[in-house]
């Protein structure tokens, strides 16, 4: 979508996209030229009778064979499928290779770079006008290149919990014809009034006052025009007043705190200043409360920014790459390892008249971002490194139900009972260039690939669902809500989700996902080239670093990014944890999941995450310049989604996954040891080794069904181009014989063409209702094969869910307890040995995910 159809949607009353001939789409195919036969062919003629008689009688032969009453629906969906994918129409033959280079080639910088400006040109928080509009955007754009017929007035929009709303999702499974929509839930979320923060001298009077909102000058236009939209906050922060004295408290880790305290610092009544990284920032907030603070401030230290500083002689953004040193970042404080979406319905969706109850997610205890202009004042006033002045803070908030607006796109396949979703949220703290118009924008230059395919008569194997999600910076909101709206649906249909969050921040790829879809991730990355390096692939930007270096660079950041890049499995795929919409999906429900993306390295410019100066002119000037990392991204993703949704065997990958939970088991026999916990793990181990070995046969099975069922339809589609070229030359020769007596004219060519096509689709349809036993036998093991690829990461899933926040499900990877975004793997044991201390309670655990691997070992044993 250009600029021009952007623009052409501001009308609030009604927005309209101009159509106009799709840029991208492939000419039509040359039809074949005329055969000229000569005389001294008529016998060839008479043979080819013969042979098209001979053809008829074989074929006939081998369809009268059992009928439909023997399979499943899905068993058709996919012969149906494959079948029609033999049928010589228009769009039959785009599948797999041809499919996918179609798509590579329509991703396009100058339409990224439009649809960036528009989407990241104005702020769209949560809830607000903005964010409407955005939605708005988003659905246009599905609606005009997916060829969806829409009212140029009435917007389809339904309320979460309606019948309109209800069948939009649950028909997907049966529809026909691409379908979109927006689905508006009705979350509690809050919004900023008063704030303020004062260093009170020992009169209980101010001696300073702290400036909370961000600076900017024209240099960055955008920023400039949004410095006061969204003043600076903790969505969902508790509001109120606090005063008492300062206590510094580093990055507010749980260790943190804890050496804290074992050093006798008493927290009770005191003001916590820490500094942003290390861990969520609303787990900060909640190991503050429970010690007795009155509040947090949280600010964000230039040791973070690597050798990008001032220190190093680096000049502040906007006139340099450097820290801007009044930037803030804004952010959620919900207790994210608890539970995500609407603080006030865990477990069940927030509809208009929902009840509302306190889960326990939220603070109760204030809270304020604020720069490293403001926490260098009072870092200077702190005594012995840790306690300070006297501090008064202010946060004052309005906390009401607040519609935001998921759209829904849904291009159908022909298996239509699996489904792969597709998502990014388009909310903003502000005008969000990066975080999470970045990822908009490339999903949205995969749509208009999608588009491309879909005009030229591509249908995928299975359908796919297009998603943009709302509310996620307030606690992954929209899509919680959604996927707890439609948990059984999401059980019953859906096979594999791909997120995109951020597509650009930095220039580092990062790849994280379950061990499942680590191949997946890998292969489709090395089919990319690296966007600003030749001879290389997209998969290579994984070592990438940055090019602004420096003599003077934190330890302790160093540390930690090692750390991050050690997490990454034996392929280069870091795990799960949680922060994006990609949660609700592996940790509610099981579906394997995917995310990634660019991200800032220690030697990047400096990214000012959820700061005005997250802007357009920073991403075109610094962060991607000539957006040919968005580009990378989106065929990224969209190479992820044709070949999750066209492949005959779902990519999945078992054994690797097998394997990885042997060294997650490893990690945690290392703990015990260092610990001197007395647990017996072999049990557990033994049935890793069972499932490793179950997970080889089914390998074999894999390659066995496939390679079967490529062979029957070889066979199949030698005979539909013999019989083909058959009747062509039937036509002819007769054409020519009757054109001899002139009682005959010749149809034109393409007419005939037409006819031969129904024809085709006639015995394709005749074929589906009576498949040979061969055909139907091979569709069957194929479809066996898929049942328990999808059932492997299911298997994960506990009723019971983890110790103390049942919400997550999935007892092989969760985000950390005290983490909030890091994953921790096995967490059950892990945090019994961890957190606990408790020997007894990590036996109980390894027992409890013993259980579900033995299960998973006899469900995918065929």
């Amino acid at each position: 979508m250009n600029a021009g159809t952007f623009t052409s949607l501001m009308d609030e009353k009604c927005f309209h996209v101009d159509d106009k001939s799709a840029q991208w789409a492939i000419p039509v195919p040359v039809t074949h030229q005329p055969v000229v036969s000569s005389p001294r062919k008529k016998w060839g003629r008479r043979l080819a009778i013969l042979l098209a008689l001979l053809c008829i009688v074989h074929f006939l032969s081998d369809v009268k064979r059992p009928r439909r009453n023997g399979y499943e629906e899905q068993d058709h969906e996919m012969l149906n499928a494959l079948m029609r994918g033999h049928a010589p129409k228009k769009g039959s033959s785009l599948r797999g290779k041809k499919a996918e280079q179609l798509f590579l080639s329509v991703p396009d910088t100058d339409s990224a770079i439009a649809a960036s400006r528009v989407y990241a040109g104005k702020p769209h928080m949560a809830g607000s006008e903005g964010d409407f509009n955005t939605a708005k955007y988003f659905l246009a754009h599905l609606q005009e290149e997916l060829q969806i017929g829409r009212s140029s007035c009435n917007i389809p929009l339904y309320s979460a919990g309606s019948h309109e709303s209800r069948e939009a999702t649950l028909s997907i499974s049966s529809l026909d014809k691409p379908k979109a929509w927006i689905d508006v839930y009705y979350p509690i979320l809050n919004s900023p009034l008063d704030r303020s923060l004062e260093i009170l001298g020992d009169d209980g009077n101010p001696v300073w006052s702290a400036e909370l909102e961000e600076v900017a000058d024209e240099t960055d236009p955008y920023a400039f025009k949004s410095a006061n939209a969204v003043p600076t906050w903790h969505g969902i922060s508790r509001g109120g007043q606090a005063e008492g004295k300062l206590i510094y408290a580093h990055y507010g880790r749980q260790g943190d705190f804890d050496a804290l305290v074992e050093a006798g610092v008493d927290f009770s009544g005191k003001i916590v200043l820490t500094r942003y990284g290390g861990i969520f920032r609303g787990l900060k907030i909640k190991r503050a409360q429970e010690l007795g603070a009155a509040a947090v401030l949280v600010y964000s230290d230039p040791r973070d920014d690597g050798t990008v500083t001032v220190e190093n002689g680096y000049v502040p953004y906007p006139h340099g790459p450097a820290r801007n040193p009044t930037s803030v970042q804004r952010g959620s404080v919900q207790f994210l390892s608890l539970y995500p979406g609407d603080p006030s319905t865990p477990g069940y969706p927030s509809y208009e008249n929902s009840t509302r109850i306190d889960g326990g997610s939220k603070p109760t205890i204030p809270s304020l971002p604020i720069s490293w202009a403001n926490a260098e004042v009072l870092l200077r006033h702190l005594q012995d490194g840790h306690e300070g002045p006297t501090v008064r803070l202010v946060n004052n908030v309005d906390e009401k139900v607040t519609p935001i607006w998921n759209v829904m796109g849904v291009i159908p396949g022909h298996v239509k009972s699996e489904v792969v979703v597709i998502g990014a949220h388009r909310d903003a703290w502000v005008t969000g260039a990066s975080d999470p118009s970045s990822g908009t924008v490339s999903l949205s230059e995969v749509v208009r690939g999608f588009g491309a395919l879909s005009k030229e008569g591509w249908i995928p194997l299975r359908t796919i669902l297009i998603t943009s999600w709302d509310g996620e910076e307030f606690g992954l909101v929209g899509s919680t809500e959604w996927g707890e709206d439609f948990s059984e649906w999401i059980k019953d249909h859906v096979v594999a989700y791909v997120n995109i969050d951020t597509s650009v921040s930095g220039s580092r790829l990062k790849a994280a996902g379950s061990p499942l879809l680590s191949h997946l991730l890998r292969e489709t990355a090395e089919q990319i080239p690296h966007p600003t390096s030749e001879d290389r692939s997209l998969w290579d930007a994984r070592r990438d670093s940055g090019t602004l270096f420096g003599e003077h660079i934190n330890a302790e950041i160093v540390a930690m990014h090692k750390d991050e890049l050690w997490a990454a499995d034996s392929i280069g795929v870091s795990p799960l944890g949680s922060g994006s919409d990609y949660t609700v999906f592996l940790q509610y429900h099981g579906v394997p999941s995917t995310d990634g993306g660019f991200t800032s390295t220690l030697h990047d410019p400096v990214y000012h995450y959820h700061s005005i100066f997250d802007s357009q002119y920073w991403q075109e000037l610094y962060g991607d310049p000539g957006f040919s990392r968005h580009i990378a991204i989106a065929k990224h993703i969209g190479l992820q989604v044709l070949r999750l949704s066209g492949d005959i065997i779902l990519p999945f990958n078992t054994t690797h996954y097998s394997i990885e939970l042997e060294s997650y088991l490893d990690k945690v026999v290392s703990i015990a040891v260092a610990g001197s916990y007395d647990v017996d793990l072999s049990p557990l181990r033994k049935s890793l080794h069972a499932l490793q070995s179950a997970s080889l046969e089914l390998d074999s099975a894999k390659a066995k069904a496939e390679r079967r069922l490529r062979k029957i339809l070889k066979r199949l589609k030698k005979r539909h181009g013999i019989c083909h070229k058959i009747r062509r030359k039937i036509h002819e020769a007769s054409c020519k014989f009757k054109k001899v007596f002139g009682k005959y004219k010749c149809e034109p060519k393409d007419k005939h063409e037409d006819t031969e096509r129904e024809h085709s689709r006639r015995q394709v349809s005749s074929h589906s209702r009576q498949p040979s036993k061969h055909l139907l036998k091979a569709i069957q093991r194929v479809q066996a094969v898929n049942k328990r690829l999808i059932a492997f990461e299911r298997s994960f899933i506990s009723k019971d869910g983890i110790k103390d926040r049942e919400w997550y499900k999935h007892l092989g990877v969760a985000p950390g307890k005290w983490l909030g975004y890091g994953a921790t793997t096995f967490p059950g044991i892990t945090e019994a040995l961890t957190m606990d201390k408790n020997a007894t309670t990590a036996t109980y655990e390894a027992g409890r995910l013993k259980v579900l691997i033995d299960d998973l070992v006899e469900t995918i044993r065929l």
